[in-house]
């Protein structure tokens, strides 16, 4: 079996940043060996100098949200004003510019060290509600853009079905819903996972699933052993709603339904009761956090301490593409925490990292991603140490300059599945990105 050797400056291996590691690398895209005590690159080796870390996992994505960069930050507004500018944008995305626009998008992750999004997914028909001849057109546009930006996806296939408690969607939404639970299970069925991409599921939020549809979902991603994601008590006014029409907080609806469980992905998490947390963290269901969203719509911010140590595994998101940056994602969750407690040190570097990580990729459900060992799939990327931002530092403290100094702009490098994916800083596959993205995002003003 040929094998690709990458020579490591410094690796971070979810403790500890150990110096001159040799990864061994199958021509499947696995890691079959690593080695440290590797002072020099052995021959032949690829050199990666900095810090390499795992694949950065971006556990929730709405790619067309890109094109809102910029736009939603004048003046000010609410969430639900943010939302129409939102639905406008949507209003305009056909198979063909939304392939253009998650291209240009994930080739701004693979930039930025993310080796796998979670995509959720949820503009399924055209407008006015009409099925394309392909009815799963736009989810495949979303498949094969990942592939041409040379990273993984975990297509999150979104149930979106109401306005909100049982309303009929309005005329912005008609291209969101399937119109019940089992013609959206019908559709998702036709996707296929393949190589570099997984088929998962999603409930949007509980205003948009009627509660005697959520079972169905459920089951749907159950049998299939898929992940499961669900935007849950993003906002205070869905809380109000749903004691409103079911008596019951969004987090005890799912639970009567059948949705929470090791599974699935509670995304934002943000305004919880006291037995919201608990049964969360009882049933093992997961907290994807997405700081710079939820800072930047004004949303709130997540008791994302008291989960974890409920028992939810923690993972993140960059949502909204206020900026794409996992680093800074996983920063702004610690300094959330500081400002709120008005206390320090809530997760260590490594913690974090690993819910940038390990935790991020198991919440895709790719479970032999996010770790530098034997067998696991060869995704990494390397962070600069001699940047303007991390210099200065020991390299022994990798792992904390990381997460509280770089940034996107520090990555160098980012392989997936063995492959060279950006190297130096610039991505192999698409020659210039900051063009693509420019181009992509006024086709959807044209």
């Amino acid at each position: 079996m040929s094998l690709t050797t990458y020579w490591l400056e410094h690796a971070w291996l979810g403790t500890h940043v150990e110096p001159g590691v040799a990864l061994d690398v199958t021509e499947d895209g696995r890691i079959a060996a690593l080695r440290t005590g590797a002072d020099t690159p052995p021959p032949g080796a690829e050199v990666l100098r900095g810090l390499t870390l795992p694949g950065l996992a971006n556990a929730h994505s709405h790619a067309f949200h890109r094109a809102l960069r910029g736009a939603v930050q004048v003046g000010s507004g609410t969430f639900w004003t943010w939302r129409e500018l939102m639905y406008r944008a949507a209003q305009n995305l056909t198979p063909d510019n939304y392939f253009a626009l998650a291209r240009a998008v994930y080739a701004e992750m693979a930039l930025a060290g993310i080796t796998n999004v979670g995509e959720f997914h949820y503009v399924h028909h055209a407008p006015g509600g009409t099925p394309y001849a392909d009815p799963n057109a736009m989810g495949e546009a979303l498949i094969e853009a990942a592939a041409a930006a040379g990273i993984r996806i975990t297509l999150l296939d979104t149930a979106y079905l109401s306005s909100g408690f049982g309303e009929a969607p309005n005329a912005h939404q008609q291209r969101f819903s399937d119109g019940s639970a089992d013609a959206w299970a019908e559709r998702v069925s036709a996707l296929k996972p393949r190589e570099h991409a997984l088929i998962g599921a999603a409930v949007h939020s509980v205003r948009a699933v009627p509660a005697d549809q959520l079972a169905t979902v459920a089951r749907w991603a159950e049998e299939r052993r898929a992940p499961l994601h669900v935007h849950l008590s993003e906002q205070t006014a869905e809380n109000d709603a749903c004691q409103a029409a079911h008596g019951r907080t969004p987090t005890q609806l799912l639970a009567d339904h059948g949705v929470l469980g090791p599974r699935t992905t509670g995304v934002h998490n943000t305004h919880l009761t006291d037995s919201d947390i608990a049964l969360l963290g009882g049933t093992g269901t997961g907290t994807c956090m997405c700081p710079t969203t939820e800072r930047d719509l004004a949303d709130g911010i997540g008791p994302a301490t008291r989960l974890q140590q409920a028992g939810s595994p923690l993972s993140l998101g960059s949502d909204s593409h206020a900026v794409i940056d996992l680093l800074e994602e996983a920063r702004a969750m610690e300094l959330n925490e500081r400002l709120r407690s008005r206390t320090r040190g809530h997760w260590t570097a490594n913690a974090l990292l690993t819910a940038a990580t390990g935790e991020g990729h198991t919440a895709l459900g790719l479970v032999d991603a996010g770790r530098l060992e034997a067998g696991a799939l060869a995704d990494f990327t390397t962070v600069a140490l001699d940047s303007v931002r991390t210099a200065g530092p020991l390299p022994r403290l990798g792992a904390e300059t990381a997460v509280f100094a770089a940034t996107a702009a520090d990555v160098r490098h980012t392989v997936v599945a063995g492959r060279h994916i950006v190297r130096d800083g610039h991505h192999t596959l698409v020659a210039d990105v900051p063009s693509a993205l420019s181009e992509s995002v006024a086709a959807l003003r044209a």
